[in-house]
This record gives structure tokens, C-alpha cells and sequence, in this order.
């Protein structure tokens, strides 16, 4: 009697220490998977941040031609944020002010963005629309800006152009998580040659 007591209290204590055992286990993994995932959560949320702009781009180019309007996206780097505006009956850029989601989008505070123009190709006589308001730079001309008047003070040109017949104008934009605590930095590029849908690449170890 005395013999078998002495086993089923060893056999007790050996299966209480497996459950401690088990439990610490339990808890190392769940803080390398929550570290890990953090890590992760931030390549994901910048994902979503290109994401957006990517569908938000493709669905601006149906709406341009389905209103046969003019429109552009206007990149704010310093501010991280970007907005979409129309070109009106005047020859004078508005924002887009019936569709909430082309209003200006900033993004979180520990994202920023890159605009690249340069070397891209575009022929600007075969697609520029017929009111020539733009230069083969991309920019304002002379004859569409007023200077001086205070009161009608017009927005920055767009860089990017978004025609009635859907085309888009060349460029990559960059999304960029520089990293923190230690994380590894991380980019999302998306790009458009030509037409929609535009190409995203990612996640990068450096922007393209």
C-alpha cells in the first residue's frame, strides 16, 4: 500500500511539472511570435497604404473616362500625403470635391513617400490633352497662371496626369517604412508605364 502511495504521488508531481514546463514553452513562443508579428503588422499597414493608392489611381482612370474629364494626382512629399484634382472649363486645377475618396490621404506618421519622374517615357505631343496647358516638364505654362492675384490663388499642378482616355502618365512612387526599434526598413514601389492597372512591387529592401 505504502508502495504504490509513493508512486502515484511521484507521478503527480512529474505531470505538474510538465504542465510548468509546458506553460513557460506557451509563453516564450507567444512573445517571439508577437515581436515578430509587430514587425510584420508594419510591412502589412504600408502594403495597405500602397494598396489604396493603387486602386484608388486605377478607379480615377475609369472615372476620367467615363466623365471625359481631366484629372491628376497631386504628391504633398514633405506632408506625406496626396489628393486627386480636375481640370475645369477655365484650364484651372480643382480639387475633387464629390468623391470623398479622391480628398486628401496622409499617411501614418512613421510612412513617408517618394515621387520619381525621371527617364520615364512619354510622348507628350501624341497624348497631351488639346488646351496645352503644360510644357514637355510636366509643368504650368506661362499663359495658364495668373500671378498676383491673392484671391484666386490656384493649386500646384499635378505631377501625375490622369486623361479622359484613361492613360496615365508615367511615373514610381515609393512607399518607404525607414524602421524603428531596431526593425528592418521596408518599400513598396508601385509604377506605371502607360495604361492601368498599375504594378506593385514589394515588399523591398531599398525604393527602386
Amino acid at each position: 500500500m505504502h508502495g504504490r502511495s509513493c508512486t502515484q504521488h511521484s507521478s503527480a508531481g512529474f505531470t505538474l511539472l510538465e504542465v510548468m514546463l509546458v506553460l513557460l514553452l506557451i509563453g516564450l513562443s507567444a512573445g517571439y511570435v508577437m515581436f515578430n508579428a509587430f514587425g510584420a503588422s508594419q510591412s502589412d499597414l504600408l502594403k495597405d497604404q500602397a494598396q489604396r493608392m493603387q486602386v484608388i489611381v486605377d478607379m480615377a482612370s475609369d472615372y476620367a473616362v467615363l466623365n471625359q474629364q481631366q484629372l491628376g494626382v497631386r504628391i504633398e512629399e514633405n506632408d506625406n500625403a496626396y489628393y486627386f484634382v480636375y481640370l475645369d472649363e477655365n484650364d484651372k486645377w480643382q480639387r475633387v470635391e464629390d468623391e470623398n475618396i479622391y480628398a486628401t490621404h496622409t499617411l501614418p506618421e512613421q510612412f513617408s513617400m517618394s515621387l520619381n519622374l525621371d527617364d520615364l517615357p512619354w510622348d507628350v505631343e501624341d497624348r497631351l490633352f488639346d488646351r496645352e496647358l503644360f510644357d514637355e516638364n510636366l509643368s504650368v505654362s506661362e499663359d495658364g497662371v495668373e500671378i498676383g492675384n491673392e484671391e484666386e490663388e490656384q493649386l500646384p499642378p499635378p505631377q501625375i496626369l490622369i486623361m479622359s482616355s484613361g492613360e496615365i502618365t508615367p511615373f514610381t512612387l515609393s512607399f518607404n517604412y525607414e524602421g524603428e526599434r531596431g526593425e528592418m526598413p521596408v518599400y513598396f514601389s508601385l509604377q506605371n508605364q502607360d495604361l492601368p492597372p498599375l504594378a506593385l512591387e514589394g515588399p523591398l529592401e531599398r525604393p527602386l
